[in-house]
């Protein structure tokens, strides 16, 4: 490979992964990783080593992986990292989603977000439990605002909280065509958009607006007419929740052909009866040759999933978890779908739709956020910016209050 490397100029603890087939996420082969300073620091073809490269007096952690997988770690781009819920009442608030839950389940990002209840929670409680997150060693960001118009922000503008807060990367999630969100109007959801937008190129962040979609049968009306009408790139409107019923997944598909993109949701088995699953989605949107670049899967972590009838009244709850990923990932590749097809949609489409440079991807310079995968899909190891989560199936590093 013709490269050195000097200790002088790597910090932190330094690991060699050897012998993993690597998905970065495209499959490159068996490789070796080098990890230092919670970075990649180099790929190593097999017998890179044998010509000294590594210097041998060097104190590195060496682990032989014997052929398992080595992805890039997920992002969670629509977790309710403070708790979601109490749509049917206070005691029915989620509590705050420990880091072992996202981390374990190969979480190495998330983004956090509030919900129905923007009341009790604000974007302060949430800024709160991002910097907690990160204390504890896992890389975390947030929407402002929440369903609600107007919008529970920090500083009383959502370009601002963008422009001056820096974990916040732009609004959501912002209700739509649902009973619960607050009715907007096209003009409210084009004065939002433009200020995601602005902020966004400002500080050079993702500056997009996270739309929940719920059952209602506008869909996405609002949306499809601001394609027509502004100037607003279509990356801008992002809407989440798409396959939970089969119209709006339709509908949803069309804005792939305008440059969109589209977030679908992980939602725990059986909770979809009149949409699809997650894994039949993807299936669906990767055999009709949808541009499944612009496709991205998040788990609603921490949030309440409830059933409500046509009165509005709640039938049945369920509650998102961070778990629901992999599962999604392991169903689809039963179904006959190719690893490396399915990554991106967990891993470098969301880092690209986020405009997180460092992250999505396995190569040279870009933070060590690593999964390891067993020959079932099973996630048995975890990094976390060159630092271990999960080893051998077990959570090594826990929240303060687990």
């Amino acid at each position: 490979m013709g490269q050195s490397l000097d200790q002088d100029n790597v910090t932190g603890m330094i690991s060699l992964l050897k012998n993993v087939k690597l998905y970065s996420p495209e499959y490159l082969g068996v490789k070796d990783v080098l990890i230092a300073g919670g970075k990649i620091a180099a790929i190593l073809d097999r017998n890179d080593n044998d010509q000294g490269i590594i210097p041998s007096d060097w104190n590195i952690e060496v682990i032989n992986f014997q052929g398992a997988a080595l992805t890039p770690g997920f992002i969670d781009s629509h977790a309710h990292i403070t708790g979601g819920g109490g749509e049917c009442g206070f005691s029915t608030q989620v509590p705050p989603v420990p880091i072992s839950e996202f981390t374990g389940a190969g979480v190495t990002t998330v983004v956090g977000l509030l919900g129905t209840d923007d009341t009790t929670r604000n974007t302060g409680n949430l800024l709160a439990r991002v910097y907690g997150l990160r204390e504890e060693g896992m890389s975390a960001y947030c929407w402002t605002g929440g369903y609600h118009y107007p919008l529970t922000t920090l500083t009383e503008s959502a370009k601002a909280d963008i422009v001056y807060l820096e974990p916040v990367i732009g609004i959501g999630e912002f209700a739509i065509s649902d009973h619960r969100s607050s009715q907007p109007t096209y003009e409210e959801v084009i004065r939002l958009a433009s200020e995601a937008h602005v902020a966004g190129l400002i500080t050079g962040k993702a500056g997009i607006i996270h739309f929940h979609l719920g059952e209602g049968e506008r869909r996405l009306e609002l949306l499809e007419r601001a394609l027509s009408e502004t100037e607003i790139p279509a990356r801008v409107f992002n809407p989440t929740h798409v396959n939970r019923n089969k119209e709006l997944f339709k509908d949803s598909c069309q804005l792939l052909s305008h440059g969109g993109y589209i977030d679908i949701t992980a939602f725990p088995k059986g909770t979809t009866e009149s949409g699809f699953e997650a894994a039949e989605a993807i299936e669906l949107a990767v055999n009709q040759g949808l541009a499944v670049e612009r496709i991205t899967v998040s788990s609603d972590g921490g949030g309440c999933l409830p059933c409500f009838d046509h009165q509005g009244e709640l039938q049945r709850m369920d509650f998102g978890r961070a778990s629901t990923l992999v599962e999604t990932l392991q169903v689809a590749l039963q179904a006959g779908l190719k690893l490396e097809t399915l990554l991106p949609m967990f891993t470098s489409n969301v880092a690209s739709l986020l405009k997180l440079k460092s992250k999505g991807k396995i190569a040279p310079g870009l933070d060590a956020d690593l999964l390891v995968l067993n020959d079932n899909y099973e996630i048995t190891d975890v990094m976390v910016k060159g630092t271990w989560h999960k080893r051998q199936g077990q959570s090594v590093i826990v929240g303060t209050f687990e």
